[in-house]
């Protein structure tokens, strides 16, 4: 089945293109002109499918909030047990999910007393290989660590191993950090991506330069640092040390990605809603100096870079058809993201009355 989608302006990962078409065959995007079926777009903006790069999902519900919100993929940045998570993985029309499986954490830290985590800890560099060599065996997508939150956390000969274990099976790694020396602990190991910012103080912009040159990638996780202070986690912490954290890592180059942290675990200090979190998360992002087409890219081009998603990310032939269309100019206003009319997973549609039963 070919749909052609006429009258829309699509994203071009810089700018709203003038109304034009896009063609969905079968679960790719195709080209052409013609269709099987016509869907007038009636001027809504088309964005690739959103990728929301920070989430711990928790059943079919968090997936079906997702796909309301038009994000197409989420990557899970910690979860078990897997044959739990497994039952959320490739379902056809669904958000399309990645993870972590279970996090290297340290004893001693909040982390420890997460069930799924305690039969796993890491104490130590005799353990790294072992972890890492598990998580594969699980089917892990990459691996990540918990480096402070400030809290008890691995030693640098550990994290440093943990790393290297990763890289050698050519997995990608993400580390936890929400402090300045988290931060410079985990690039001295050679992460790939961090994940949150720091409270305690912002970013130099020496160690922004660094992890530009060096390739890491940032992922602010803006919205759950807003509510760690607003929680009162106990140590320094202040939310606009993250947010100069994000306008100086973005000044020298480091890619921003989007994420949110979207949970329902209890006693964490926040539970960002899944689906509709990413969209305040975006606005966060313009606010901390992003413009809305770099915002915007931090949802779809750069999660899909960064994390080796080759087939998605943008609007064009060939690739995976994940869709969304907005009502409004994202460009001008990005809270008219919020405002999605249909979305297409991998091809399979999703309608404005679909979407309204699934909200209602």
């Amino acid at each position: 089945m070919r749909t052609l989608i006429v009258n829309v302006r699509v994203f071009d990962g810089h700018g709203l293109r003038p109304p034009g078409s896009v063609v969905v065959d079968g679960d790719r995007f195709g080209s052409g002109t013609e269709g099987d079926r016509v869907i007038d777009g009636a001027g809504a903006a088309a964005l690739p499918g959103l990728i929301d790069a920070h989430v711990h999902l928790d059943g079919r519900e968090s997936l079906d909030r997702l796909v309301r919100a038009g994000v197409t993929t989420a990557l899970d940045m910690g979860n078990g047990p897997m044959d739990r998570f497994d039952a959320l993985r490739y379902t056809r029309g669904l958000t399309d999910v990645r993870t972590a499986g279970v996090i290297a954490a340290a004893p001693g830290g909040m982390h420890e007393h997460i069930p799924f985590l305690r039969d796993h800890l890491v104490r130590g560099v005799q353990d790294a290989d072992g972890f890492v060599a598990g998580r594969l065996a699980e089917g892990a997508d990459y691996i990540k660590i918990i480096v402070g939150n400030p809290e008890p956390s691995h030693d640098q000969a550990t994290l440093d191993a943990i790393t290297a274990a990763a890289h050698r099976h050519r997995k990608l790694v993400v580390a936890h950090a929400m402090s300045i020396e988290a931060y410079q602990m985990a690039l001295r190991a050679g992460v790939d991506v961090l994940t949150h910012a720091p409270l305690d103080r912002p970013l130099d912009d020496d160690t922004a330069a660094r992890m530009a040159a060096d390739g890491r990638a940032m992922i602010p996780t803006l919205g759950m640092m807003a509510g760690v202070v607003a929680a009162g986690p106990g140590w320094p912490a202040r939310y606009e040390a993250a947010e100069e954290s994000v306008a100086v890592a973005h000044r020298a180059g480091v890619p921003i990605i989007a994420g949110t942290d979207a949970n329902t675990t209890p006693g964490v200090w926040a539970n960002p809603p899944f689906g509709e979190a990413l969209h305040r998360e975006l606005e966060l992002l313009a606010a901390a100096g992003l413009s809305p087409a770099e915002a915007l890219r931090a949802a779809t081009s750069r999660p899909a870079e960064r994390f080796g998603l080759t087939d998605r990310g943008v609007i064009r032939p060939g690739l995976r058809a994940d869709l969304v269309l907005v009502d409004g100019d994202p460009i001008a206003d990005l809270g008219s993201t919020r405002a999605v009319t249909r979305v297409w997973c991998g091809g399979v549609e999703h309608t404005p009355a679909e979407l309204a039963r699934a909200a209602g």
